[in-house]
């Protein structure tokens, strides 16, 4: 019997899924898919680990390196796929091999340099399943994490971080801010149904309590020809559509 599409949810981190969910079969990886096992400043992870407990692994090691992780809602094998990370860095900075399961169910092992890493963005095959990825470490004499603790707590003043989200809604425009066009073009607190551009952070759209998909969907378009109107600039959507979606539905 066909099953149908496979998608690898992870945690749904910067993912809006369809009002009618997702069709075929989500995959969550569990057991030793969600694990680590550290030797000396190498770890393998898990491609379904949480990366906030990837992070208090590593401080229980004693090891840095992971910090561009520090706050980062997601699982390792998303952080792959998307090159996830923060102003303190990326996950290129730190991978050095990712196990893969292909889309014909083949195991391959690809080189951290081949994975197409650019800004939130990989260049891994539409279908992969990423099993493990290989990180490169190094002992912490604690600078790391209190350089990573003080991040944190300035996310808590600058997000939202208390009502839910897609996380961060675009990528940044080279050598500007996609929080600060939206601000400037008004639409900070501009709300449709349920979904609200976040009076906090202008780069989080937030459900109020309740949003549809198609809420948020929509007013992702509308920031984009906003943006697009008052400044020339083309913003690109960092969240991924889940589900029965036209491929031009965040098209401005």
């Amino acid at each position: 019997m066909a099953l149908g599409p496979v998608t690898v949810l992870g945690r749904g981190s910067n993912a809006l899924i369809h009002d009618d969910g997702i069709p075929g079969v989500c995959l969550v990886l569990k057991g030793e898919l969600a694990g680590a096992r550290i030797d000396g400043t190498r770890v393998q992870a898990g491609g379904g680990l949480y990366l906030n407990v990837l992070l208090r692994r590593l401080d229980e090691a004693g090891l840095a390196g992971a910090e561009a992780f520090a706050g980062v809602p997601g699982t390792v094998g998303g952080a792959v796929v998307m090159n996830a990370g923060t102003s303190l860095g990326e996950a290129k900075d730190l991978i050095e091999a990712i196990t893969v399961v292909l889309p014909g169910g083949e195991v391959a092992e690809i080189a951290g340099e081949d994975c197409g890493f650019a800004y939130r963005h990989s260049g891994l095959p539409p279908g992969v399943v990423v099993a493990f990825a290989g990180l490169a470490l190094s002992d912490d004499d604690g600078s790391r994490a209190a350089i990573r603790r003080a991040f944190l707590e300035r996310r808590k003043l600058s997000q939202p971080l208390s009502q839910p989200s897609c996380g961060s809604t675009f990528t940044n425009p080279p050598g500007d801010f996609a929080a600060r066009l939206i601000q400037e073009a008004g639409l900070k607190g501009f709300t449709i149904g349920g979904a609200q551009i976040s009076d906090k952070h202008a780069n989080f759209f937030v459900n109020l309590g309740d949003a549809s998909a198609e809420d948020i969907r929509r007013l992702i378009v509308h920031a984009r020809r906003t943006v697009l109107e008052r400044f020339g600039v083309r913003l690109t959507p960092e969240v991924k559509l889940l589900g029965p979606w036209p491929e031009d539905a965040l098209e401005p």
